[in-house]
């Protein structure tokens, strides 16, 4: 009989819980729960609602269970990067772990680099400089809350805190630990030269363990709570785009860059070493561990995050439009007339998208984009031309050329950003799997518990268990003279 494994997803906005088992040739899942994922603003400060979200949690587990699955083996979770919990010497958390897109860490990144230079950290870490990074988060605290510092034990990022809190057992997965620019990219461990420059207490630092590992079972008193049979937590690949990966289907041998598409782009590639040179440094890109301690080097890009916030703030103003009513608008706009840079810094942060985008093409000498189909069109078409750059960079440091784009995760449900990327880049797409993430999770603990030998069975399974749709690409001459005009936008001081 087929062991069945349960998955714990997050992401920036909600989350969900899929009971899963393999039969020897497809992997089944269930959805068996689903629930927001809100922050709360107090005091100024935004935090992730962490007992809401461990409730969930519980309830996930319970729900599985009252559908008659008491023979779950085990539960593995993931959720987004850089974001962490401190926990005091007793093991209690000191307070609701504080969202990445908070402000305290603006201006951060320029004292951290008054200590320890841009190129030290980055050729000690590989990882891509953001003001959202754990390390600028950390050395905010050392500069602006020296209390809670002295409080704090113990730093668990978000997957290691939820199964900490599960088990017991504290760890630091690899995958989730690498996004934080503290560990060492050559060695896998903490790096301290960063944590000793910048004055981060070293006793936060726990041991760093491999994705796939044990971590413990459940508590009894959780395990009593819910009525289930006590099973093993699993650290999976705790950083949801390292579990998207390990769930691409390609064949072995395949020589592809993967598109990991949601409220982040992440394009990269799938390497047994970092890529951290001059090169890399300039441009941003960033070495992130993956399952088996793989490099995911790639270039984190925002992606749909910049509709999900146009959407937000159109259906506040009064209109209620769904993404499908947002592509009817996009394909009825004109092509190709405003573009933006995804990655300008405004964008990050939440507030009126529309406008933000108006602001950027008026200050480049643009057509300023009113309606909103005109809004979507630059969006869409935008993020495809960065999906181009970013290509043309990656083929450069990795010294060749890519014969397919594979795009996991949301975004392939949305066949414009799909066939623009096609076009864009000039390369073959393969879209799927949507679940990318939840199957990673799953085959990680299906290797775990045995189902599967290794990672390409568990990828051969997951082609045979899921559609996949191409994209060839169309209307090449028009985007290589709209990504001219693009790269000239990108040249403008704002």
């Amino acid at each position: 009989m087929s062991k069945k494994v349960l998955a714990f997803d997050f992401g920036a906005s909600s989350g969900r819980a899929l009971l899963a088992s393999f039969d020897g040739q497809k992997i089944s899942t269930t959805d068996i729960h689903r629930f927001s994922n809100d922050p709360v603003k107090l005091g100024g400060t935004i935090y992730w609602d962490f007992l809401r979200l461990f409730y969930n949690i519980k309830l996930g587990i319970g729900k599985a269970v009252n559908l008659g699955n008491k023979d779950i083996v085990s539960m593995g979770i993931d959720t987004w990067g850089v974001d962490f919990g401190l926990l005091n010497s007793n093991g209690k958390l000191l307070e609701n772990p504080v969202h990445y897109r908070d402000e305290r860490t603006i201006g951060i990144k320029e004292k951290a680099f008054e200590k320890l230079s841009k190129e030290d950290i980055y050729n000690e870490t590989g990882i891509q400089f953001m003001d959202l990074n754990t390390v600028f988060q950390l050395y905010s605290l050392v500069l602006n809350n020296e209390k809670l510092l002295e409080q704090a034990n113990d730093m668990l990022f978000m997957p290691d805190l939820f199964n900490y809190f599960l088990t017991g057992n504290k760890a630091c997965e690899y995958s989730i630990s690498s996004t934080s620019s503290l560990l060492n990219a050559n060695t896998g461990n903490w790096s301290n030269e960063i944590i000793n420059n910048l004055n981060i207490p070293k006793r936060l630092f726990g041991n760093v363990v491999d994705s796939g590992t044990k971590i413990g079972t459940l508590l009894p008193q959780i395990a009593n709570e819910l009525g289930v049979k006590n099973f093993n937590v699993y650290a999976v690949a705790g950083h949801d785009t390292a579990c998207a990966v390990a769930a691409i289907p390609a064949k072995k041998g395949e020589n592809y860059a993967y598109l990991s598409s949601g409220t982040w782009s992440l394009l990269g590639l799938e390497l047994d070493k970092p890529i951290i040179n001059k090169q890399s440094f300039e441009n941003n890109f960033t070495n992130e561990g993956g399952y088996l301690r793989k490099i995911r080097f790639l270039k984190n890009i925002i992606g749909l995050w910049l509709m999900q916030e146009s959407r937000r703030q159109w259906n506040l103003e009064g209109n209620n439009l769904s993404f499908k009513d947002i592509d009817e608008l996009t394909i009825k706009a004109k092509s190709m007339i405003s573009f933006i840079n995804p990655n300008y810094n405004k964008f990050n942060y939440h507030g009126d998208m529309p406008n933000k985008i108006r602001e950027y093409c008026k200050m480049t000498n643009q057509i300023v984009p009113m309606e909103k189909g005109d809004i979507s069109r630059c969006i869409t078409e935008s993020l495809a031309l960065e999906y181009r750059k970013a290509l043309e960079m990656l083929e450069s440091l990795k010294g060749s050329k890519v014969d397919v784009i594979r795009i996991i995760g949301g975004g392939v449900k949305d066949e414009l950003i799909c066939q623009y990327t096609a076009n864009a880049t000039k390369k073959t797409v393969i879209a799927g799997p949507i679940e990318a993430t939840a199957l990673g999770n799953i085959a990680i603990q299906l290797i775990a518990n045995g189902e599967f030998k290794n990672i390409d069975e568990a990828r051969t399974a997951i082609r045979n268990s899921y559609p996949e749709k191409i994209y060839e690409p169309k209307d090449v001459s028009a985007w290589d003279d709209a990504y001219d005009r693009y790269t000239k936008i990108l040249s403008y001081q704002i």
